[in-house]
């Protein structure tokens, strides 16, 4: 393949001819944790002097998890030598989930912190190595692909010192260019946090919505009249598959023409069809009870128990496995997508709860199920408004989500391009 003007072959792949490719020793320190240090247990208090404890597992993907951190008193901290961070140092997991990254930047709340065995600390003594593109080309598939190359251990994986040393980086040959790529990823991180914290507020306010408008303690304009109590063995069927139809896992067909629904696919109150299996057409019309239709509602009867899920959008005729019960209303006692919603609350958590008296429900049984009681509107004119007010408020969460979605797309494309110089930003 010939390479276009300007570029040039690397180790690490096709790079602009003015860039350099190092080993990480060449640029920075690898500091490894204190082995002799153990982590300190549950309940040490957190005083004025307190130093944040790191171990491999408040590490992840996507930075620092803090809300599982401990801290060490400053009389400990003051007796270890090893694995002080400072601003501008990554910090990588070295055994176990190997290849997690974090940046120690300016915005990080902490200011003493100390890591543990299980990871690494990678710092930059290199003045034209910018910290903030250094923590983002560690992370980047090029150095990924080295990472998985130089692991050993199937059933604990490890990274070394000496291999982590041994890391090809490639680099842009100023800092300012570095800086340039550094804020423009992190324009893409910013985009992508506010839809993050846009999505949260969302939920939040769906949650609330859901705790007032599903109990009557907020009527919607122009209702009206008391709420009836409503049992749902006299207002609805509740069916499954019966144990003798039950199928087994031979059966679970890659392709075919009728979906099989286990529960596995539900996704946000939705079935993902594109997981589902498949059954031959037999086990399809075994038992008519079963077939689906769309605005039916599913219910989680084992494994997770009390997963809820709308039929929409059938692509294929489909039917159930024996983990999940069908509801349907008994001459239009309720408006489906209602009791849908209904079923996501709290109101039928705390039934599930009552069921389960402080234990681990693994089963629902019919016989307790059909037992369920609820408030409802009286009319279905006001129970199809509540429900065409939160399918609203989910179609808008989805759209926030698709556009994360796509955020996080571009970002990792962008990642790709700038990273090793494909795109050059002037």
């Amino acid at each position: 393949m010939e390479l276009r003007a300007g570029y040039k072959q690397t180790e690490v792949g096709v790079t602009p001819g003015d860039w350099t490719t190092v080993d990480y020793a060449s640029i920075g320190q690898v500091i490894d944790g204190d082995r002799g240090v153990h982590y300190p247990g549950f309940g040490e208090l957190r005083d004025a002097g307190a130093c944040l404890f790191l171990n491999a597992g408040n590490v992840t993907k996507r930075g620092f998890r803090f809300a599982e951190c401990q801290f060490i008193s400053a009389e400990k901290d003051r007796n270890l030598n090893k694995g002080k961070l400072v601003r501008g140092d990554v910090v990588l997991t070295t055994r176990g989930t190997v290849g997690n990254f974090a940046y120690f930047s300016d915005e990080v709340p902490f200011s003493h912190v100390r890591i543990n065995s299980g990871m690494v600390i990678l710092r930059n003594s290199s003045s034209w190595i910018s910290n903030a593109y250094q923590y983002l080309v560690l992370g980047s598939r090029i150095v990924e692909s080295q990472i998985e190359r130089i692991s050993f251990g199937s059933a604990q994986p490890q990274l070394t010192v000496k291999g982590i040393s041994a890391l090809r980086i490639p680099f842009p040959p100023t800092k300012a260019e570095q800086e340039s790529i550094a804020e423009a990823l992190s324009d893409a991180d910013g985009l992508i946090e506010s839809l993050d914290q846009l999505i949260a507020k969302k939920r939040h306010l769906k949650q609330g919505a859901m705790q007032e408008l599903l109990t009557g303690k907020e009527r919607l304009p122009g209702f009206s009249g008391e709420w009836e109590m409503m049992h749902l063995g006299s207002t609805a069927t509740v069916k499954a598959r019966i144990g003798w139809q039950g199928l087994t896992t031979a059966e679970y067909l890659e392709s075919g023409s009728y979906h099989l629904v286990t529960g596995t696919e539900f996704k946000d109150g939705r079935i993902d069809w594109d997981q589902c299996h498949y059954v031959q057409e037999p086990r399809y019309k075994q038992d008519k009870h079963i077939q689906l239709q769309s605005d039916d509602v599913l219910v989680t009867k084992d494994g997770t128990v009390g997963k809820v899920a709308l039929v929409k959008d059938m692509p294929l005729p489909a039917t159930l496995n024996s983990g999940v019960f069908v509801i349907r209303p008994i001459a239009g006692a309720f408006q489906p997508e209602f009791f849908y919603y209904l079923l996501c609350s709290h109101v039928f958590t705390e039934f599930l709860d009552q069921l389960s008296a402080g234990s681990t429900i693994n089963h629902l049984y019919q016989k307790d199920f059909v037992g369920f009681t609820y408030r409802a509107p009286a009319t279905g004119a006001e129970q199809a408004a509540i429900a065409a007010i939160l399918g609203d408020m989910d179609a808008e969460v989805a759209e926030l989500e698709s556009r994360l979605a796509k955020a996080r797309q571009l970002k990792q494309g962008m990642m790709q391009e700038l990273l090793i110089g494909r795109i050059r930003l002037l």
